[in-house]
C-alpha cells in the first residue's frame, strides 16, 4: 500500500484503523487526541488514499481544489498541505466553507465556477495538484481547462461521477469516454473504481503533458 502524506495517519477510532488528520471537526467527525476521522465514505480523496492508490501526495503541496463545495474533503487538504485555493460555485456550501476557513490560514476559498479558470486566474498560483470532485457533465474537459495552473510535475486527482457525465450509460463506457478526453492533456499515470466506498465513480491520477 502506498505511503500516505505527512500528516495523515491511520490511527485507532472504534478498535479500526482509520484515516485521520489533524485540525478542528468541520462535519461531525469523530476525533481523538488532536486527530480527526476522514471518512473515505464521504470523501472521494480520502478513499483514494485508503484504497492505497499512488497519489503522489507527500504533504506540504500547493492545491488547488475544484469542486470543494461545504468542506468535508477540503479542510483534511488544508490539514496537510501548504496553500489550498478552495473552488466552490453554490453559494450555500461556500458560506460553511468560510466558515471552516476560518480556523485554517492556508485554506482559500473562492465563489467561482471550476467551468471558467479565467475567473479565478488572477488569484491562483501554480499548484502541485488538482483535486477534481465536481459533480458536471464534461469532467474532463474541467480538468483540461484548469490543466493551466499545474506544474509540469504537478498531479491531477480526479474524481469522476459517471451518472454526472450520463446517468443512462454504462458507468465503463462514461469513464473510457472521459479518460480519451483527459489524454488530450494528461497522461494517465493510476485509474481505480472508487468501490465500496462511492458507487459508480473511477479515481483518476495523471500528470500534465
Amino acid at each position: 500500500m502506498s505511503d500516505l502524506p505527512t500528516g495523515v495517519e491511520r490511527r485507532a477510532f472504534d478498535g479500526e484503523k482509520r484515516l485521520a488528520t489533524q485540525g478542528d471537526p468541520v462535519y461531525g467527525e469523530a476525533t481523538r487526541d488532536g486527530w480527526r476521522l476522514w471518512d473515505a465514505r464521504r470523501s472521494k480523496l480520502g478513499a483514494m488514499l485508503d484504497l492505497g492508490m499512488d497519489t503522489g501526495l507527500a504533504g506540504g503541496e500547493h492545491v488547488l481544489y475544484l469542486g470543494a463545495a461545504a468542506g468535508t474533503t477540503v479542510s483534511h487538504v488544508a490539514d496537510f498541505a501548504g496553500p489550498t485555493y478552495a473552488v466552490e460555485f453554490a453559494p450555500r456550501p461556500t458560506r460553511d466553507l468560510l466558515d471552516v476557513a476560518a480556523d485554517r490560514d492556508r485554506l482559500f476559498p473562492l465563489l467561482k465556477d471550476a467551468r471558467e479558470p479565467e475567473t479565478y486566474a488572477h488569484v491562483v498560483e501554480p499548484v502541485d495538484v488538482l483535486v477534481q470532485d465536481v459533480a458536471t457533465r464534461t469532467q474532463a474537459e474541467v480538468a483540461l481547462r484548469n490543466r493551466q495552473f499545474l506544474r509540469s510535475d504537478g498531479r491531477l486527482l480526479l474524481a469522476v461521477k459517471a451518472r454526472s457525465e450520463d446517468v443512462t450509460r454504462d458507468p465503463e463506457a462514461v469513464f473510457g469516454d472521459v479518460l480519451d478526453s483527459l489524454r488530450e492533456g494528461y497522461e494517465i499515470l493510476d485509474r481505480e473504481r472508487l468501490e465500496p466506498y462511492h458507487a459508480d465513480h473511477l479515481a483518476v491520477v495523471a500528470r500534465p503533458r
